[in-house]
């Protein structure tokens, strides 16, 4: 009976594994990156400016990560990025965006975000997905809770969830017979900069916190915690699934 179990402590290391965040310079992004590399892990981000000194003032952790600057926005850069990857075990998607004040409602606007949050993870999905399967690795997309329900002034972001959703059940079910197992987060509240126009505001936040069964805001570590788990041998019979982290929001 022992050989059907693993020593959790030890199947949540990542030495020897090579990891790329897309995204990773900043928010959630950022607190699973520095997660896999707390756990021995070789860790990729990509963020939108020059380098990693840019990001010195905004609160982000790079120390110990390898910079590449990257705007998925940008066709003509994301074909042209090239990457100093030979191998890789995990791919997290943890690029996003949201245009707030209802001008999502407007077709360039509600484009932008759509091809930022759905159809560049599609693009890079593809493109990384021979590595993957090399080495019988996982992606992972950081989705929301707003696939599952409206949100209000946001439909660009709401679709784009909604879409990734559909993603990840198709493309791990499709993959996951190859051996590379696609799964994805959907969290609620996060204290990062982009919920920062609630978090920010004092009536919005108790209005936000009321709403919440665990009475507090998440932390990028909740989410890093599940995406550690989603990587490790704990979960090598999961694919195709989005689990939802938020503190009860969505109940």
């Amino acid at each position: 009976m022992s050989s059907f179990f693993t020593d959790a402590g030890q199947a949540l290391r990542l030495e020897g594994k090579v990891a790329l965040i897309i995204g990773g310079s900043s928010g959630i992004g950022n607190g699973i990156a520095q997660r896999f590399r707390q756990q021995g892990a070789t860790v990729h981000v990509t963020g939108t400016r020059a380098d990693a000194h840019a990001y010195a003032d905004d609160g982000s952790a790079l120390t110990g990560l390898h910079y590449s600057q990257l705007d998925v926005s940008d066709a003509s850069a994301l074909q042209a990025w090239e990457p100093e990857i030979e191998t890789l075990d995990i791919l997290v998607m943890a690029q996003g965006t949201v245009v707030y004040r209802r001008q999502e409602f407007e077709p360039s606007t509600f484009n932008h975000v759509v091809n930022v949050n759905l159809l560049s993870v599609m693009q890079l999905a593809t493109r990384f997905y021979p590595l993957l399967m090399e080495r019988q690795g996982s992606m992972i997309f950081i989705g929301s809770i707003g696939a599952f329900k409206s949100v209000v002034g946001n439909p660009a972001y709401a679709a784009s969830k909604a879409g990734l959703l559909g993603l990840t059940r198709t493309l791990g079910d499709a993959w996951g017979r190859e051996g590379v197992r696609v799964n994805a987060i959907a969290p609620g509240m996060i204290a990062t900069k982009m919920t920062e126009v609630t978090t920010s505001h004092p009536e919005r936040l108790k209005n936000a916190l009321e709403t919440i069964s665990l009475g507090r805001l998440g932390q990028p570590a909740d989410v890093a915690n599940l995406a550690l788990f989603l990587v490790s041998p704990l979960a090598s019979y999961i694919t195709g699934q989005t689990l939802v982290v938020d503190g009860g929001r969505s109940l």
